[in-house]
This record gives structure tokens, sequence and C-alpha cells, in this order.
């Protein structure tokens, strides 16, 4: 498994037509569109350090106990001849462990060297969502008027040009962060 790759800019066109939100080549029907927002696109620098932390100490813990395992081996079976024959076992061991480290720290760098973006983000009634960026978010935030607008006006038609965005899941946060506490089978629904 690679690092996630990092938020890949590009330019693309925005462009409502006749009932469709184009981004770049995808389409999107305007009648299925659930939501159109702006907001900052973070890195997810916490989770990033937790687990940075968490594989550090599990390869540490590891690396001890092969260490450990291999000292107790080479021991026993050394008794009778008096010569040990586990340092390049434990080499390797430790060998693995460094590199695990430096990989580990790569991919924290990557992550915490990633810069937050101010993102406008299409929501569809189903599972897809678009997102683009611009330099200037005052011109995100007059599009999401504009979008708005189309979906009640179906003569409406426009072309901007923005810069979309792919984002690794693995690195910035996006949607909407809900707090459940206890229970089960919750499924978004509210009984009064």
């Amino acid at each position: 498994m690679g690092a996630p790759s990092p938020l890949l800019v590009h330019s693309v066109d925005l462009r409502v037509s006749k009932r469709l939100l184009w981004v770049g080549p995808a389409a999107y029907p305007l009648e299925n569109i659930a939501r159109v927002f702006t907001f900052v696109l973070r890195p997810r620098r916490k989770e990033a350090i937790t687990l940075f932390c968490k594989r550090v100490a599990l390869t540490l813990a590891l690396a001890v106990g092969m260490t450990v395992l291999i000292l107790l081996v080479d021991a026993v079976a050394s008794i009778g001849r008096g010569e040990s024959s586990g340092g390049p076992f434990i080499f390797l061991v430790w060998l693995g462990t460094v590199g695990g480290f430096v990989y580990y720290l790569l991919e924290l760098t990557q992550v915490l060297s990633a810069r937050s973006h101010f993102v406008l983000a299409v929501e569809t009634s189903g599972p897809s969502t678009a997102m683009v960026t611009s330099r200037d978010p005052g011109e995100l935030i007059q599009l999401v008027g504009r979008i708005a607008h189309a979906i009640d006006h179906p003569e409406a038609e426009f072309t901007v040009r923005v810069e979309g965005i792919s984002a690794s899941p693995q690195i910035y946060h996006f949607g909407d962060n809900v707090n459940m506490y206890g229970g089960s089978g919750n499924v978004g629904i509210a009984n009064s």
C-alpha cells in the first residue's frame, strides 16, 4: 500500500446547460442536486499524528519482541556449540523497522504539509459529490447562488472556469461530522 496521493488541482469548466451541471467531463442533473455549499477542506492532521504514533509503537513492540525471540532461540540453540548466529537476523529486523519508520514519517509529512482549501461542493441525492476550488473564495460563494438559481430556473445557463480537485479521503476531511451517542440501528429518522 503506497502513500495516498496529495490533493490534485486542475482547471475545469463548471457549466450549467440544458438542466445539467457539468464539472469537467462529469454531468449532474440539476434535479438530482441535494445541496450546494462552500467549506474549508482541511487535512486530517490529528488522525495522521495518531496513526503515526500507533504505527511506531506497534512496529517498535514487534521489533523488540522479534529481537527477544531471536536471542532466546539463539541462546537455546548455541548451548552446546558456544557460538551465536542470531546477529544477521536481528540486523534484518531492525533494518525493516527503520524502513517502516521512514515510510510512516513520509506519510505523516505528506498530511502535515498539505494545505487547507476553500471549496465548493455539490452533493447529489445519491453518493456522488463534486468539488471545485478557486483562489477567490468570493467567486465560489457567488457560484453557490448561481447554481441554486439554475435549479429553480430551467432556462439558466452559464460557464465558469474553476479549479477541479481530487482529494484523498486519507488526507482530507470532507462531508458532515455527525456525533452519535449510544443506540443501534440509527438511520437518521427522528421520532417525536
